[in-house]
């Protein structure tokens, strides 16, 4: 846990086909962590949209970012065109070198992969991409969130929630954690437990396989080019 008397600045990227949630999600959480200045940042100051066309606007660009003490990464299809942009890692890197913790949401954590801080760590992010993380030297790890150093990891979209309360258990401890839970009325109750691939009845799972099988592709195809760029050796 960080000193209460330590202010914290707590910064997520945005970018133009993210996943809303993976933002909003977190937003709730972190948003709520006492002694904190929460802002979100982007390459621009123009409004994006998330993969279902929800209209978003940053705080500030990420020229005009200051030093985090948190960095939080959502994902979704925009992601991908990302994984190359120099200004983006960069920037990445650049934060997650002085951060106290880096956060990472569904494919956000393809993103940290990018940036060439997975070498090694115990790491999750969406099912239909799990099997990319060894192709950043990661330990696939197939969990809702999974914790590793200073590094939290939340498989996906909803898990963005549950990898926010863990973080604010280690940035505030457990009674903050504990009082943000309530105060959001986070006490789900899902109609269906067809939640994880493993609990999803094989027709809807084999469904949503498929609708996801054109952009994995391509996110398979850069994540072999920038495993060549690391030095790591994936088996095909």
């Amino acid at each position: 846990m960080i000193p209460e008397d330590t202010h914290l600045l707590i910064g997520s990227l945005m970018f133009e086909g993210m996943d809303q949630i993976d933002l909003t999600g977190p937003f709730e959480v972190l948003s709520r962590v006492p002694n904190s200045t929460y802002r979100i940042y982007a390459k621009t100051n123009s409004p994006v949209r998330d993969l279902n066309g929800l209209r978003l606007i940053a705080d500030a660009t990420l020229a005009e970012a200051p030093p985090l003490d948190v960095l939080h990464l959502p994902g979704g299809p925009g992601q991908e065109a990302l994984m190359e942009d120099p200004e983006v890692i960069t920037w990445i890197q650049r934060q997650a070198a002085g951060a106290r913790r880096i956060f990472s949401v569904c494919t956000g954590a393809l993103l940290c992969g990018a940036a060439g801080l997975l070498k090694g760590r115990r790491a999750t992010t969406h099912w239909s991409s799990l099997h990319l993380l060894a192709f950043f030297g990661a330990i696939p790890v197939n969990e809702r969130v999974v914790m590793d150093a200073n590094y939290v990891f939340a498989a996906g979209v909803t898990a963005g929630i549950d990898g926010a309360l863990r973080l604010a258990v280690e940035l505030r401890g457990d009674e903050v954690a504990q009082a943000i839970q309530l105060d959001m009325v986070y006490a789900p109750e899902p109609p269906f437990n067809s939640g994880t691939p493993e609990r999803a009845p094989p027709a809807i799972f084999e469904c949503a396989r498929q609708s996801y099988r054109e952009i994995t592709a391509r996110r398979e195809e850069t994540a072999r080019r920038i495993a060549a760029r690391l030095g790591i050796f994936v088996a095909q």
